[in-house]
């Protein structure tokens, strides 16, 4: 007997992965959480290099699962703004814990893991705090104004500091 059901199965790591489970998903999301990328052409510059035609393809369909809106951008009458929902912000935990597996397990870099890092020796105060700041940015939640820097400031930060510790360090040798 034929079920109308479009899913696998019920399962939720079976379902999570129809949502986020391809190739680019994941990246996009990361790329908007941690880049604060929000614009087509913003995302379009990956460095893992996605195809236009994929990116359309696969910012519709976060879309459709509800995990990005898409607004008009106020300040060019062509441009869409993209926004994280908060199941999408959902993922930091989970996007935290996939980088520190990366770091231990996988050949990474030290400029692009320094955020894995940071994000691993933050833990979930870290995350939390990073959460409120996305639901800040992108839902318009209330936000209490953190101490110091932003946790995407701390990342960057941190990101500038290994470059500029190998640029050095090549100079040097």
């Amino acid at each position: 007997m034929m079920t109308s059901d479009p899913h696998r199965s019920g399962c939720p790591i079976n379902l999570s992965l129809e949502v986020f489970g391809d190739k680019w998903s994941l990246l996009i999301i990361r790329d908007i959480i941690f880049g604060g990328k929000r614009h087509f052409r913003e995302l379009l510059r990956s460095e893992e290099g996605i195809a236009s035609n994929i990116l359309a393809d696969r910012l519709k369909k976060l879309s459709e699962d509800g995990m990005l809106t898409k607004a008009d951008d106020p300040s060019h009458k062509q441009k869409a703004i993209y926004s994280l929902t908060d199941q999408a912000i959902a993922l930091v935990p989970i996007l935290a814990h996939l980088g520190s597996w990366g770091r231990r397990y996988l050949a990474v870099s030290a400029e692009l893991s320094i955020r894995a890092e940071l994000l691993e020796q933050g833990g979930p105060p870290m995350w939390e705090k990073f959460m409120a700041e996305l639901r800040h940015e992108h839902l318009g939640e209330d936000l209490v104004a953190p101490a110091g820097p932003t946790v995407r400031e701390t990342l960057q930060a941190g990101y500038l500091a290994v470059v500029a510790r190998k640029a050095k360090d090549a100079a040097a040798a």
